[in-house]
């Protein structure tokens, strides 16, 4: 296991409570900026529990695994080392809780394309998810152009065409189409909630080392404007 999946699955244990006697005596004599990590494990938890309630999510992982691909996504880490980080984190919790555990997700399960609809469920676009991918092999030097641009999808997404009726507008196969109409989806979504929800994400995970009631005071602002942002019907 890297450091950069270890240091995942750490906070995925720590933020669901699956650690020992001792490590809990231990975390309650931390430092101002343990209990800061643990107010921000809290409000991550937060905002995935009101984006699950409005929009209702992909994959079998729970709010915990939700708010760890977050952390990865904002920590830098690829869809690959985030799932290693929550299959690792999903076993030792199912080892520490016997089988006495309601969790829906095998860690067998979570690869990367878990952790892709995962992030998308959650807004968090990479720049990577937009890029279409041409249907030539690259090992062989074949650098053919993509099928569509993913502008063009995105267009007749936000109109209301179904992957079939993309397929057919833009000449492509409806897998292909599929795979991107989803990110298109999360684009759209996000706009229309002026990218709250991401913004939120970020915000949280980005300025820890920033102190100060200002800091403070913005990302809980942004939490409450995304939570109650749950009540207003905003549909495709």
């Amino acid at each position: 296991m890297d450091e950069k999946t270890a240091d995942l699955r750490d906070l995925f244990v720590d933020a669901t409570g699956a650690e020992t006697v001792t490590e809990r005596q231990d975390a309650a004599r931390g430092t101002l900026s343990d209990r800061d990590e643990g107010a921000t494990d809290e409000r991550l938890r937060e905002l995935v529990a009101a984006m699950r309630e409005r929009y209702g999510f992909s994959t079998a992982l729970d709010d915990d695994a939700y708010a760890l691909v977050a952390r990865g996504r904002f920590g830098g880490a690829d869809d690959a080392e985030i799932a290693a980080a929550v299959r690792d984190a999903l076993a030792e919790r199912e080892g520490d809780e016997g089988d006495d555990t309601d969790a829906e997700a095998d860690p067998v399960d979570v690869d990367a394309e878990t952790v892709r609809k995962a992030r998308l469920d959650l807004h968090l676009v990479r720049e990577s998810d937009r890029e279409v991918e041409g249907d030539g092999d690259e090992s062989e030097g074949d650098t053919a152009d993509p099928p569509f641009e993913y502008a063009d999808l995105k267009r007749l997404t936000a109109a209301g065409n179904s992957i079939v009726e993309c397929a057919e507008q833009l000449d492509a196969e409806p897998d292909a189409v599929a795979k991107y109409a989803a990110v298109a989806r999360a684009d759209l979504t996000s706009t229309r909630t002026n990218d709250r929800f991401r913004d939120t994400f970020r915000d949280l995970l980005t300025d820890a080392d920033i102190e100060g009631s200002l800091a403070s005071d913005a990302r809980e602002d942004g939490l409450r404007e995304a939570t109650e942002d749950i009540e207003t019907d905003v549909s495709l």
